[in-house]
């Protein structure tokens, strides 16, 4: 009895969302362009950091090899972007990394990743709000700082911030309306903004190129200690500060600490893939809007950060205000005007960008049955998930009002870090499945136009008779499948393997970073632990590898299966786990309260739940319903 209520709850953790792509009809306005969703990335993407990441990473961790930095950074957002991207095209819905995950490996895993969305989404629309008030109160000469901070304390290190923040809380509460109104009436202040904030990074990066100076890329130590206002040899408190000179002062090592900050420049790029029913063409323009942003992005880090280590030599830039110091320093002080335009302008689009996906996120999982119901409403004349949006605000405006946010700023990195490995589990996992999802205007042309082949993969229904004979795992099949087309026990083999990798990768990753001084001082005990996990790796890799893909038909594929999707995986871990204890901490008491509000509620009141207890009281045969299929392996369609 026992055993076969935990073998139920187990089968409730694991179905999967059935999607219907019968029509393309949605709640929402459809009102977005290409263009839109490109504007939406490059807002949330581009924000403030631009102005004063580059300063803090070429002073502490590169110098002027902070260019390679935002390189390989770039390079690991892209693994991520193209998983994304391709999902986009093949799932047109709201839900993001929810909806992706719900599609492909089961329930329990949608709603973590949903609810840790949440938690990005609130963390950064607080914090940026936050950000946007303390950027305005200096502009303005700390007035606003100075009055509440005579008038109210709530300092409690850690919990409460120093002051509340009134201006955070208006400024939320007008977005939060903006968002309510319209989507695309949003969109168009987005836009505005994003381009008021390229046409000052345009300008700073030519500034940069016109007043600066290659020699700042090759500088010696007698470079420094001319320019610095120590006198005599360097002692080793300056020479950590210096480095070894040149275009790479702080080696490889530093390359790579600084490419895991400006990892975190990237995030933000997701939230197109809210917009999967409010765009107009979703499958195509998805996948442009999430490459293109990310490759104006990168353009623009790299620009900026080029422009400002030409300028002034990376040990000379102050690291809170660097490009206005910068400005000042090559004799044109006025152009901080402009950096603080374009930084305002950078928060606004970024605060945009932070609220915008929240509220699709808790619609789609509200519509699903897995959060309160109440929250799944839309209103009839907007188009907006007004109650989600609502909702979102108000918790969004009461961490900006109270907390100190700096301690709480890693959560999102796990929310965000985990949301990308799941999305790049679930593209390498539905790839190899025979069943796919297809919009009945693909299957109607295939009908119409498509050889038997591609019939079979596309088409559930339709049977060939090879796919016909019993299938049967040997070993020789693990490396040699007797088809080209994915079957059943593919798919189960490539889920099996899929798990198995992540695993692997999990502890090669902890191995990496706790073991880091041992695998430094040649230790052959853990040297040989790491070649025996990587080679354990390699196996069902190549497995997944030797299995047959679908030929399905979508706008855009990721390339190269399955090498880089695991990659985009493993740098997602590596990240993952460089994070404090503390901050681990605090994630598994936000898993802790959303598993209650799970266990409590969604797996009661699940959609699918209940459509699959409905299937199974309808059947005359259950177990052979067409509709129906429970093997691990398989998409559901």
């Amino acid at each position: 009895m026992f055993g076969e209520k935990m073998t139920s709850v187990g089968k409730k953790l694991i179905r999967r969302r059935v999607v219907d792509l019968s029509s393309e009809d949605t709640r929402f306005a459809r009102c977005l362009s290409t263009l839109d969703l490109i504007a939406l990335g490059v807002g949330s993407t581009l924000g403030a950091g631009v102005y004063v990441l580059a300063g803090e990473v070429a002073k502490e961790m590169a110098g002027p090899s902070i260019v390679l930095c935002f390189l390989v950074a770039a390079l690991s957002s892209v693994l991520a972007g193209l998983c994304y991207a391709e999902f986009g095209a093949r799932v047109p819905k709201t839900g993001s990394a929810y909806l992706y995950s719900y599609v492909t490996v089961g329930e329990i895993w949608a709603f973590t990743t949903g609810w840790n969305l949440i938690l990005s989404y609130v963390i950064g629309t607080a914090s940026v709000a936050r950000a946007w008030s303390a950027a305005f109160d200096n502009i303005i000469g700390n007035h606003i700082s100075t009055f509440f901070m005579n008038k109210t304390t709530l300092h409690l290190p850690g919990v409460l911030a120093e002051r509340p923040d009134f201006f955070a809380v208006i400024l939320i509460g007008l977005l939060t309306a903006l968002l309510a109104f319209g989507v695309s009436e949003s969109a168009l202040v987005n836009n505005i903004f994003t381009v008021v904030n390229l046409v000052v990074l345009v300008f700073v990066i030519i500034a940069g190129f016109v007043k600066g100076d290659v020699k700042n890329w090759q500088l010696s130590e007698e470079d420094y200690i001319n320019r610095s206002s120590y006198l005599g040899p360097l002692d080793d408190t300056r020479k950590k500060a210096f480095g070894s000179g040149g275009f790479v002062p702080f080696g490889l090592e530093g390359i790579l600490t600084g490419a895991a900050t400006c990892f975190y420049a990237f995030v933000g790029f997701d939230c197109i893939a809210t917009t999967g029913e409010e765009a107009r063409n979703p499958q195509r323009s998805i996948p442009i809007g999430i490459i293109v942003s990310l490759l104006i992005c990168f353009v623009a880090y790299f620009g900026v950060s080029a422009a400002l280590t030409l300028m002034v030599p990376y040990f000379l830039l102050n690291k809170d205000s660097p490009l206005p110091e910068a400005f000042k320093a090559v004799g044109w002080e006025p152009a901080r005007y402009a950096v603080a335009v374009g930084s305002l302008c950078a928060l606004s689009t970024s605060l945009l960008g932070s609220m915008f996906p929240m509220p699709r996120v808790i619609y789609a999982m509200a519509e699903d049955g897995l959060l309160f119901k109440s929250l799944s409403s839309i209103n009839s004349r907007t188009k907006t998930p007004l109650s989600a949006t609502i909702t979102s605000g108000l918790l969004a405006a009461v961490m900006a009002f109270l907390l100190d946010l700096k301690d709480l700023v890693d959560l999102m990195s796990i929310g965000t870090l985990l949301a990308y490995s799941l999305v790049a589990v679930c593209v390498l996992i539905l790839r190899y499945q025979s069943r796919q999802l297809n919009s009945p205007k693909t299957m109607e042309m295939l009908e119409l136009n498509g050889n038997e082949e591609e019939r079979v993969i596309m088409n559930p229904t339709v049977t060939s008779a090879s796919a016909q004979q019993k299938e049967t795992l040997t070993l020789a099949m693990l490396f040699n499948p007797p088809v080209d087309t994915p079957t059943t026990l593919s798919g189960r083999i490539v889920y099996v393997c899929v798990s198995v990798i992540a695993t692997l990768i999990t502890v090669i990753c902890v191995v990496l970073t706790l073991k880091v001084t041992a695998l430094k001082d040649a230790s052959v005990g853990w040297i040989t632990a790491l070649v025996l996990l990587f080679v354990a790796l390699l196996v069902p890799t190549i497995i997944v590898w030797r299995q047959p893909q679908s030929n399905a038909r979508l706008n855009f594929k990721v390339p190269f299966l399955p090498l880089l999707p695991i990659f985009s995986i493993f740098i997602n871990v590596l990240l993952m786990v460089q994070l404090s204890g503390g901050t681990w901490v605090r994630f598994a008491i936000w898993m802790a309260v959303g598993f209650m509000i799970y266990f409590g509620y969604g797996i009661r009141n699940s959609v699918e739940g209940k459509k699959a207890e409905e299937c199974c009281a309808t059947a005359e045969k259950p177990l052979h319903h067409p509709g129906l299929d429970l093997s691990p392996g398989a998409a559901a369609v």
